[in-house]
C-alpha cells in the first residue's frame, strides 16, 4: 500500500533538532531525569510534543540523543602517544572536565538504576562506542610499546574515568586537564607499562 500524504510524518532535522536536544539538556540539568518530561522539553524548545515523538520514541531515546549530540562525534584521537590520546579523549567538550557533562552524568547514574530501558539504550549508544574507542587507543599504544603485553585492558581502560569521577563526585574536587594529567602520570601510564604483578 502506498502511504498517503496524510499519514507521512515529517522528520525533525537540522537546526531544529539541535534546538530540541539543547532544550532537553537544559531541562535535564535543571530537574534531573526522573522529573524530565516530553511536555517540559517541548515547552522549552517551543515545539509540540507530537514533533518530539516524530523523531524519538520516548524519553530514554531523546535524552541519550541529547547527551550524544553534546559529546559530539566519536573520533579516535591519534596524537602518537598514549598520554596524548587519553588527554584528547577525556578533556574538552563533553569530556570529564566539562561542567555540563558532569551534571548530566549525575542524572544519568541515577536514571540507570531506576530505568532499565534507559540504561540499556545508554550502554548501547554511548558507553559501547566509548569502550571501542578506548580499546583502539590502548591496543595502538601496546603496539608502540607503551602498554605491557600482559596488561588486562578491561581493567586498565576504565580506570582513568573511575579515578577522576571518584575525586569529583565523592571528594568534591574540580575536574581539570591538570587533574586528568596527574592521574595519567601517577597511576595509569605507570600501570600500563609495568603490567600485572607476578603471582606467587
Amino acid at each position: 500500500m502506498i502511504p498517503t500524504a496524510a499519514c507521512i510524518r515529517p522528520r525533525v532535522k537540522g537546526q531544529r533538532e539541535l534546538e530540541i536536544l539543547e532544550a532537553t539538556l537544559e531541562v535535564l540539568d535543571e530537574v534531573g531525569y526522573d522529573l524530565l518530561t516530553m511536555d517540559a522539553v517541548a515547552s522549552r524548545a517551543k515545539a509540540s510534543k507530537a514533533t518530539l515523538y516524530r523523531r524519538w520514541k520516548g524519553k530514554p531515546e531523546l535524552v541519550v540523543a541529547a547527551i550524544m549530540a553534546h559529546k559530539g562525534q566519536n573520533v579516535v584521537p591519534d596524537t602518537g602517544t598514549l598520554r596524548g590520546d587519553l588527554m584528547a579523549a577525556y578533556c574538552g567538550a563533553g569530556g570529564l572536565n566539562d561542567p555540563l557533562a558532569q551534571t548530566v552524568l549525575t542524572a544519568v547514574v541515577t536514571a540507570m538504576g531506576r530505568d532499565p530501558e534507559f540504561a540499556e539504550i545508554y550502554r548501547r549508544d554511548l558507553i559501547g562506542p566509548k569502550i571501542a574507542i578506548s580499546r583502539v587507543i590502548y591496543e595502538r599504544a601496546r603496539e608502540r610499546g607503551e602498554v605491557h603485553p600482559d596488561t588486562d585492558l578491561t581493567i586498565l581502560a576504565p580506570s582513568l574515568a573511575g579515578i577522576v569521577l571518584h575525586r569529583a563526585f565523592l571528594l568534591g574536587e574540580a575536574v581539570t586537564p591538570e587533574l586528568v594529567g596527574r592521574v595519567l602520570d601517577e597511576v595509569i601510564l605507570p600501570a600500563a607499562l609495568r603490567g600485572p604483578a607476578p603471582t606467587a
